[in-house]
């Protein structure tokens, strides 16, 4: 099996994930199916729970989520982002990623999206003097036994 993210690739997305939330009180999440997923919409949802993300202080995180063998990704966020960015935040995010995952570029889309959620989320969430890292940054395999 091809590994589409290696240790590399998830430490740049770790990276990108603790620069992008050095600009907001907001928090950012990727989760990576490897395998066929044939709602990301709805994996992404039981994700955002499982990992606790309905419960930030400002309810501003965002989880990403990535199938690449099925070609589908999901981008979900808490209801302050609904509230304040509206539907333009979900649209760049999207069309950031959608074009290098056409040309396999998975990882690069991924950063590219996290670092364009940042720039986004810092508009609307700005860090507060007491800000604090409410969830890892961590990149989460679902799936994978090695």
């Amino acid at each position: 099996m091809t590994l589409l993210f290696n240790p590399f690739d998830k430490l740049m997305i770790q990276q990108a994930i603790a620069a992008a939330e050095k600009q907001t009180s907001g928090e950012i999440r990727v989760v990576i199916y490897p395998d066929e997923v044939s709602d990301a919409v709805a994996k992404a949802q039981m994700e955002f729970v499982r990992l606790g993300m309905h419960r930030t202080r400002e309810r501003n995180a965002v989880l990403l989520l990535v199938a690449p063998k099925s070609h589908t990704y999901a981008i979900l966020g808490d209801e302050a982002i609904h509230a304040k960015c509206g539907p333009d935040f979900w649209n760049e995010i999207a069309q950031t990623m959608a074009a290098d995952f056409k040309r396999g570029a998975f990882n690069e889309g991924v950063v590219r999206a996290i670092r364009r959620a940042g720039e986004m989320l810092a508009k609307h969430f700005p860090p507060s003097p007491d800000d604090k890292n409410e969830l890892p940054d961590d990149v989460i395999e679902r799936g994978i036994v090695i």
